[in-house]
């Protein structure tokens, strides 16, 4: 023989071994499926530029809910289309909006059985798309916004919301968020923030999803550069000292090696969201032949846990759910 001792395929020759010596796993209850609500009654339609995804009114959120939960999924991301816009995006907290009686429907039916986060941010509700109010010249007004930001995550925990999320990366707005849950009544609900969030082209399916595309200009005097890997790690830790209970990696194909750096300087959960555009961009090379779909689907979602991600966001929960354990 050729003097070999280290032979490594001696732990991946027996299925059983390889599966007993694996370093990552991926499981149904480690991911998150977001629901996009809007307003009306008896609405399910398909989101043209974004597969498998649709616009679903409150009295039929239980129907996705009820294919998740067969797939072994029961976590959930809410995402809302207001009936009404306007400057101050005013509607976000209102009681009659599709979020708050998505809330309250989800959780009679299904109580504790399902854990329902919402996405707290302003820029579903303004008629201009920013993510807060803006000051004469445009330019979003960072500490009031965090104020209503607050006031949104109240009236979602009042609606039966498990966690909120807050999306908007104003400065201080994880602070102001979990003042107003103490404040209300509402101290051990967790906030999971959208730490790192960068500004990215791949986001461009989600806005038509969610009708939260700016009507001018663009995010990056608040979202994060691509370039900025101590800034992404900055923004989390201070989030961190804010009071957030996970934090948030945004986009994730991308940015692994913002998530694989931020597991090594925090202990708290990690969340990671495989954005609209990473999603679609896997579909398009499947629909297109160069890349078997399941196959490339699975590898990328077990790539964000290898980073170091214990929470997946991602439209593919369910497909994803159904490989891992055969539903």
């Amino acid at each position: 023989m050729n003097g070999l001792t280290n032979r490594m395929r001696r732990l991946r020759e027996h299925p059983v071994l390889a599966e007993m010596v694996r370093e990552v796993s991926l499981e149904p209850r480690q991911m998150i499926l977001p629901l996009f609500t809007v307003p009306g009654t008896g609405v399910r339609k398909p989101v043209p530029s974004l597969h498998g995804v649709d616009h679903i009114s409150p009295d039929r959120l239980h129907e996705a809910v009820d294919t998740a939960l067969g797939a072994g999924i029961r976590s959930f991301l809410l995402f809302g289309l207001p009936s009404r816009k306007d400057p101050r995006g005013t509607s976000a907290w209102a009681e009659d909006q599709p979020v708050q009686q998505g809330l309250r429907l989800l959780k009679e039916k299904y109580g504790r059985e399902i854990h329902l986060t919402t996405d707290v941010c302003m820029c579903e509700y303004t008629d201009h798309g920013h993510c807060g109010l803006l000051k004469e010249d445009g330019a979003v007004d960072n500490d009031p916004t965090v104020l209503e930001l607050g006031r949104i995550a109240l009236s979602h925990a009042r609606a039966g919301a498990d966690m909120v999320a807050p999306s908007a990366m104003m400065d201080g707005q994880v602070a102001a968020i979990r003042r107003a849950l103490d404040n209300g009544g509402f101290p051990s609900l967790p906030v999971m923030s959208y730490s790192s969030k960068f500004s990215s082209a791949f986001y461009g399916p989600f806005r038509d999803a969610a009708g939260s595309a700016p009507s001018f200009g663009d995010r990056r005097s608040y979202q994060m550069a691509s370039t900025n890997w101590k800034e992404a790690l900055r923004e989390s830790l201070l989030d961190e000292e804010e009071g957030a209970d996970i934090l948030m990696v945004k986009p994730s194909l991308l940015y692994m090696d913002i998530l694989s750096r931020l597991r090594e300087s925090t202990l708290l959960p990690l969340a990671c969201y495989l954005v609209s555009g990473e999603y679609m961009m896997l579909r398009h090379a499947a629909a297109a032949g160069s890349l078997d779909g399941p196959r490339g689907l699975l590898e990328a979602h077990l790539a964000l846990r290898r980073a170091g991600a214990d929470i997946l966001i991602t439209y593919a929960a369910v497909e994803v759910a159904r490989m891992v354990t055969g539903r």
